[in-house]
C-alpha cells in the first residue's frame, strides 16, 4: 500500500495535498505521449504522487516505467504547479490539491506497454492536434510549458 492509500484510510475524501511529478516525452517526429487513465476516463500525462524518501525527479523516472514501460535516462525539471487549478476530485470523491513537478524525458528506452491498471490506452499527439477529452491539469500544464 503506497503513502496516498494509507494517508486515504484515515482520513477519507477529505482533501490532501499531494506532491507528485509528471513527465514530458516526445517521439522523434516531437508528438507528446498522454496515457489514457482507466480512473478519470481522460488523457493526461504520465505521472503520479510521490512515494516517502523519494526526490521528485525518482517518481519522475519511476512513474513513467510503471505507467508506460519506457525507461527515462534523464529528466530535467522545468516548472512546478500548484494551487487551485490543480485540485482535483477523483470520480471515487478523493479530493486532492496536487503540487506537480513537471520534467522533460530524454534518453528513452524501452517499449510501450500499457499497464491496465491506471493506464488502458498510450498514444502520441502532436501539439496542434492533443486529444479533446483531455485532463484539465495536463491542459494547464502544456500552456504554461509552451510559453
Amino acid at each position: 500500500m503506497d503513502y496516498v492509500q494509507k494517508m486515504r484510510r484515515m482520513i477519507g475524501t477529505q482533501p490532501l495535498v499531494v506532491a507528485g511529478s509528471t513527465v514530458l516525452v516526445e517521439n522523434e517526429q516531437g508528438e507528446l505521449l498522454f496515457q489514457y487513465r482507466v480512473d478519470t476516463k481522460e488523457w493526461g500525462l504520465p505521472g503520479g504522487a510521490m512515494e516517502l524518501g523519494e526526490r521528485l525527479e525518482q517518481t519522475a523516472v519511476r512513474e513513467l516505467k510503471e505507467e508506460t514501460g519506457l525507461v527515462a535516462g534523464d529528466v530535467r525539471q522545468v516548472a512546478t504547479f500548484s494551487g487551485e487549478d490543480f485540485f482535483y476530485r477523483y470520480p471515487n470523491g478523493d479530493e486532492v490539491y496536487n503540487v506537480i513537478a513537471c520534467f522533460i524525458a530524454s534518453e528513452i528506452r524501452g517499449e510501450l506497454r500499457v499497464d491496465h491498471e491506471e493506464t488502458s490506452d498510450l498514444r502520441y499527439f502532436s501539439r496542434d492536434s492533443l486529444p479533446e477529452k483531455m485532463d484539465k491539469r495536463a491542459r494547464i500544464i502544456l500552456e504554461k510549458v509552451s510559453e
